[in-house]
């Protein structure tokens, strides 16, 4: 066994015996299988030469030299010993010794630290990933697919995307961005997160989502890279391209228009992804990655899925629990003009908000107007009469899975009062567990979310994103009752009720009928040619990837007999 080939004389173990002093065979053999394990871990190319093996093995041999100077001195010397020479050479000897065997402890500390830690994280990510089942709330046992395969293919070039929008538009436009670099054959870059809009949430994706999982979940489809090479950059003569891609368009116009542009540069940024990919007459493929993505690849940090789990027991342990996404915020209200409810200086604040946001197109905005066609969110008195008229009865639990609600308390008084199990995520949680999320609108979003998909009801008071994804979430669950308000039915009512038009008899019996069948039952999504804005949208109704008949265990799978009706 090589001990170091460059120290002269000293080949092995053995002659290093033979030339120093005799060593008893026991004491090899304990030594040899010590000197193989460090072997073993050698980064050398004859496998047995390490950074530390020589010094290791010298110090040992120093300390068993000392040792039988120190015998044989005391056994065969005993007047040499107290000469000064013997005892400065036993001094230095030992000296060197320990200040050897200092220094080896605290390198090989360092080492066997660094592989403990390292031995311990990959034991908890193996066990991370051994494939446990998973109960459905029907008692059905599932066990997630383990990672396929990498795809091998020549990659087209990077793709860049910039997402723009609150966390459930971003979400959306990540399931098309995967889609398209799998269809254009492009390596991806992990998205970056919005910063610059109104919530000026400052989270990266990996502040949200399981960047690893999500990277290794989709390597049998498409390649995914934490950020673009180096070499690839501007200065070394690989040229980027920003652009927005046209929103709503199918593959023919990625394959026309943008792969071409991968012929010029070699990177391609979409500064825009909201909506850029259309809801329908894509290849079943694509719908179904779109769903893998959405459903499967995008799963949220540690920290967020560990609290929103103890969200949604605390919650359970109460009983059930209707999950109301009352989008009655400052930045809904501004966007769509709806003041209703609102007092005078509230309405100019909201009118200000909107003049300080140039992409907010509409300024002047009649608020009346919007309400009468159903485009503003219901107001918390509204809701209250809504919930009240559907059968809730007073008793029931209610989270509401928002943000801070506009007016505060002022306007939560008549909700509070016909419910009064009224509970957010600020009241259940305490300050130090929300600490991490505050000023992280998005994380606290990503909360919300979950408590949502995993209510026993959900009635959003708007269609926006969040409604949209978490309605998509649940009927992939297997159809959970998702109330869907048909909001310019309800306000009708509403102001026939408080005019005295209709009884309150008269109003929930009305109420009850309009939403028979708004509980987001199966069906296909409607389509309407060259006006996808008023379409269904693809998030809301997946129908592509749901299964309502047989073979349900693998939904995404190419054999499931789903037969949505029309």
């Amino acid at each position: 066994m090589y001990v170091y080939e460059a120290y002269d004389g000293f080949k092995t173990v053995e002659s290093l015996k033979q030339q120093v002093i005799f060593i008893p065979k026991k004491f090899l053999q304990k030594i040899r299988p010590l000197c193989c394990i460090v072997c073993a871990r050698g980064r050398a190319s004859r496998g047995c030469i390490n950074e530390f093996i020589f010094p290791l093995s010298i110090c040992v041999m120093l300390i068993w030299f000392v040792w039988e100077c120190c015998v044989k001195v005391l056994r065969f010397d005993e007047a040499a010993m107290r000469t000064r020479l013997r005892i400065w050479f036993i001094r230095v000897c030992s000296s060197i010794v320990l200040w050897t065997c200092l220094v080896q402890l605290v390198t090989v500390s360092e080492l066997w630290h660094s592989h403990l830690i390292s031995g311990i994280t990959n034991g908890i990510y193996h066990i991370a990933q051994v494939q446990l089942p998973i109960q459905e709330d029907n008692g059905v046992y599932q066990s997630p697919p383990a990672f396929l395969p990498r795809r091998n293919y020549t990659s087209n070039g990077f793709l860049r995307v910039s997402c723009n929008g609150g966390l459930n538009q971003m979400r959306a436009a990540i399931c098309d961005m995967v889609s398209v670099a799998r269809f254009l054959n492009l390596t991806l870059v992990v998205p970056e997160l919005d910063k610059t809009s109104f919530w000026a949430d400052p989270s990266n994706f990996e502040d949200i989502f399981d960047v690893k999982h999500f990277i290794d979940s989709l390597r049998d489809e498409v390649r995914i890279v934490k950020r673009v090479p180096k070499k690839f950059n501007g200065k070394r003569g690989y040229s980027t391209l920003e652009m927005p891609p046209v929103s709503w368009s199918n593959e023919k116009y990625y394959l026309e228009q943008i792969l071409p542009l991968f012929g010029k540069h070699t990177v391609l940024h979409f500064n825009k992804t909201d909506s850029r990919l259309a809801n329908n007459g894509l290849p079943l493929d694509l719908q179904k990655l779109r769903c893998r993505v959405n459903f499967q690849a995008l799963k949220f940090t540690p920290q967020i899925e560990n609290l929103g789990h103890k969200l949604i027991q605390m919650l359970h342990e109460k009983g059930p629990f209707v999950a109301l996404h009352l989008r009655y915020e400052m930045d809904m209200l501004a966007f769509s003009g709806c003041t209703h409810g609102c007092t005078d200086k509230e309405a100019e604040e909201l009118k200000q908000l909107r003049y300080a946001f140039p992409w907010w197109k509409e300024k002047e905005i009649i608020s009346e107007e919007r309400r009468s066609q159903g485009l503003c969110p219901l107001t918390p008195e509204e809701a209250a009469l809504v919930l009240r008229a559907l059968g809730f009865g007073r008793e029931t639990q209610i989270y509401i899975a928002a943000g801070e609600i506009y007016g505060g308390e002022r306007r939560l008084a008549q909700l509070r009062s016909v419910y009064p199990r009224i509970v957010k995520k600020e009241t259940l949680l305490t300050w130090d567990e929300l600490r991490q999320f505050q000023n992280h609108s998005s994380q606290m979003a990503a909360l919300d979310f979950m408590v949502s998909v995993a209510s026993n009801a959900f009635v959003p008071t708007y269609d926006g994103n969040m409604a949209k994804l978490v309605e998509g979430h649940r009927r992939y669950s297997g159809f959970k009752k998702t109330i869907l308000l048909d909001r310019k039915k309800v306000v009708e009512l509403v102001d026939m009720h408080q005019n005295g038009t209709l009884s309150w008899i008269q109003f929930a019996d009305a109420v009850r009928v309009v939403h028979e069948r708004r509980i987001a039952q199966p069906t296909r999504r409607r389509v309407i040619l060259d006006k996808p804005k008023e379409e269904d949208y693809f998030y809301a109704n997946p129908h592509e990837c749901l299964c309502e008949e047989t073979n349900c265990d693998d939904l995404l799978g190419p054999h499931n007999s789903s037969k949505v009706s029309s």
